[in-house]
């Protein structure tokens, strides 16, 4: 069997135990997306099983849409609870930087995601200027009064679904990279639009088939993509200030 192994020697503790409790939780899900096969974890590595890529198809989007709506579904013990087997936080960004990320259960998505992603994230996110910071922290105000909170449950998701995190095999779409957690399952299709994803459309069609989503679900895919865009500038800089502005404004435009 062909082996593509993870290795960061500086990596902080738990780090890989942590990913690898992630892709097994969610590949545990029956019919529903297809994760990297862990094979075995230390410290400082992750091997798994080598994935063979191919050129994405519309076919294998709508499939992986409907699979994604599948896992979501399994759902979590609570908006943030980490993945069963795993006791502790885990970690969000690149695997040479990667950022702290709570995992502490809250009953309902808009206090965590106030408090437990947004107001952590901009405190490390320097170079935002006050006027944006008063607007970052308007969103989290109202995240955390719970004007966006719905009726849905914690879904079971990826975490950082951004398009690099999706190998598209013979087999079909392969989640790798998990931050997994439990919460909204808009956050994970707001991921995938942030940079792009192949035939996102057709993911989006194939996951209304199984669960069709809440109206408005397009307009709140600014608040959602909050949360990474602060990492982005927390990881890279102000490259993707305005860009993160941008995306709080929107989200206070939600009734």
């Amino acid at each position: 069997m062909a082996e593509f192994v993870k290795q960061n020697p500086s990596a902080p503790a738990g780090f890989f135990d942590c990913e690898a409790a992630g892709l097994e939780w969610l590949a545990s899900v029956p019919g529903g997306a297809a994760c990297a096969r862990v094979l075995r974890y230390d410290d400082t590595s992750l091997t798994l099983e080598r994935l063979r890529p191919v050129p994405p198809s519309a076919e294998a989007a709508t499939e992986f849409g409907r699979r994604l709506a599948i896992t979501h579904g399994a759902g979590a013990a609570g908006f943030g609870a980490a993945p069963d087997g795993w006791r502790g936080d885990g970690f969000f960004g690149p695997l040479d930087h990667p950022l702290p990320m709570s995992l502490t259960a809250h009953a309902g998505w808009g206090s965590f995601y106030a408090d437990e992603r947004l107001a952590p994230m901009l405190k490390l996110a320097t170079g935002i200027d006050p006027t944006g910071r008063e607007v970052i922290c308007d969103v989290i105000t109202r995240c955390r009064r719970g004007d966006f909170d719905d009726a849905d449950t914690p879904s079971r998701l990826h975490g950082d679904l951004w398009s690099g995190n999706v190998m598209w095999t013979e087999a079909g779409a392969v989640l790798i990279d998990p931050a997994a957690h439990g919460g909204h399952r808009e956050t994970d299709l707001a991921m995938l639009a942030l940079f792009g994803c192949p035939h996102l459309e057709r993911v989006y069609d194939g996951y209304q088939d199984v669960h069709p989503l809440r109206a408005g679900w397009r307009d709140r895919i600014a608040l959602h993509q909050l949360y990474p865009l602060l990492a982005h500038v927390a990881l890279f800089g102000r490259g993707y200030v305005a860009q993160t502005v941008r995306a709080a404004r929107a989200a206070l435009e939600l009734s």
